[in-house]
């Protein structure tokens, strides 16, 4: 008998408490949650109010309590802006990817790959510092144009990847100068080849150029460096560099030795001067 009564317990005390809970209501009216669309509506008027952090709470009871309701990737979606406005750009970054991950049906997909990129575009660093923000914006902002040929917003990717990768080729054309000047001409050479390799469409590649040009002559590299002289002259006709190479050719023919076959050439007799 007693283990009835234990058992029927909390069923007759549930029962109380939801007795008391609708005589409350009964009285006052009512009671009513907000749906998840007004729950992101009140979120959405917050963020616009700039008061990110109450509209992070309301969003994320809408990702956790409503993650199939129709508005389920908006607010996934402007989580990532709130934690964006606020400079937070690690945890906007988690948020866009998100949203990517977990709902790649989302219409909001493409634009949250490319604030993915936008990130990682803001956390890039200095030139003199670890690059690796750097090659993460790169590579998003390419999956982004990748995956949106059509987008209105690729040519604002591809301006900001050409942007990262002219940082990226300076610091290599940076080092390459300080081995130049360190006189390891060999390790100059391999950086110089970087820039002119890896990042072929930046702004410094002729600067990048040159410099190999002069790390060849400086190698006593003539016959390689007079190879490079040529590929210059035909590739940039117009860099600003063209006197620089124009003296180095000057200077690699007057420093090149003679080979054998043209100094025999040189003392062969002509054919008016043969017994």
């Amino acid at each position: 008998m007693k283990q009835s009564l234990s058992t029927g317990l909390p069923a007759l005390v549930a029962a109380a408490l939801l007795f008391a809970i609708s005589g409350c209501a009964g009285s006052k009216g009512s009671a009513r949650f907000p749906t998840p669309e007004e729950r992101y509506a009140d979120a959405l008027a917050k963020f616009e109010n700039h008061d990110y952090q109450e509209a992070i709470d309301q969003l994320q009871l809408v990702t956790l309590q409503y993650g199939g309701s129709s508005v389920a990737d908006s607010a996934q979606y402007l989580l990532g802006e709130c934690q964006y406005a606020k400079g937070q750009y690690l945890l906007s970054a988690y948020e866009y990817d998100k949203l990517i991950r977990n709902m790649p049906s989302s219409r909001l997909v493409p634009l949250a790959r490319y604030k993915l990129g936008m990130c990682y575009y803001d956390l890039s660093p200095k030139q003199a510092l670890d690059q690796k923000y750097t090659y993460k914006a790169i590579d998003e902002l390419q999956a982004f144009v990748e995956y949106n040929p059509t987008n209105e917003l690729v040519p604002e990717a591809e301006k900001r990847i050409h942007e990262l990768n002219n940082k990226l080729a300076e610091k290599n054309l940076t080092t390459a100068e300080l081995y130049m000047k360190l006189g390891d001409y060999r390790a100059a050479g391999i950086y110089f080849d970087q820039v002119l390799e890896r990042y072929h469409d930046s702004d410094v590649t002729d600067q990048a150029a040159k410099g190999k040009i002069e790390s060849l002559i400086a190698r006593k590299r003539y016959e390689a460096a007079a190879l490079e002289i040529q590929h210059f002259i035909e590739r940039y006709p117009k860099s600003r560099f063209l006197p620089d190479v124009e003296a180095l050719k000057a200077q690699v023919k007057h420093e090149q030795p003679e080979s054998p076959e043209s100094a025999a050439s040189a003392v062969q007799p002509s054919n008016g001067e043969r017994q």
